[in-house]
């Protein structure tokens, strides 16, 4: 089952996917958020192109678990997301995902430039990873 992960900021979005065995997350690539429907038609074109069967989209809760501003930002969004997919959507929690991809940037060794344009991208992927990883372990039920 391939899965898409969305990390939704207010200027960009960044979009991960799975190998088709659930197994392993990979940056996809960024988008800008704009207003209409330019970002929702996108992510639907991915989703039919690579078969995608589930999105998951990350909450960014603050560090005390609450909803903030950026939840319902994100909230909205997918809600607006969910007209142009016909897949199933879940939240998921991405408390310091960017915080942890700056991490494995640095260490990979990639320039100050690259990881700002690649930064969304690679958050999605640390939001699927965990997501995946969870799964496989059995934390999560099977749909």
């Amino acid at each position: 089952m391939r899965i898409l992960a969305l990390d939704i900021g207010e200027e960009r979005i960044g979009i991960a996917i799975s190998d088709t065995l659930g197994f392993l997350a990979r940056p996809l690539e960024v988008i800008p958020r704009q207003p209409g429907p330019a970002s929702f038609q996108r992510i639907a074109q991915i989703v039919t192109q690579n078969q995608v069967q589930r999105i998951v989209v990350g909450l960014p809760l603050l560090p005390d678990g609450r909803k903030g501003k950026q939840v319902r930002s994100t909230e909205a969004y997918t809600r607006e997301l969910a007209k142009y997919v016909q897949v199933p959507i879940e939240y998921w929690d991405e408390r310091y995902s960017t915080d942890r991809a700056d991490e494995i940037m640095i260490e990979s060794g990639r320039k100050r430039k690259h990881r700002q344009r690649m930064r969304d991208a690679v958050a999605a992927a640390v939001i699927l990873q965990e997501y995946l990883d969870t799964k496989r372990e059995g934390r999560l039920s099977s749909d």
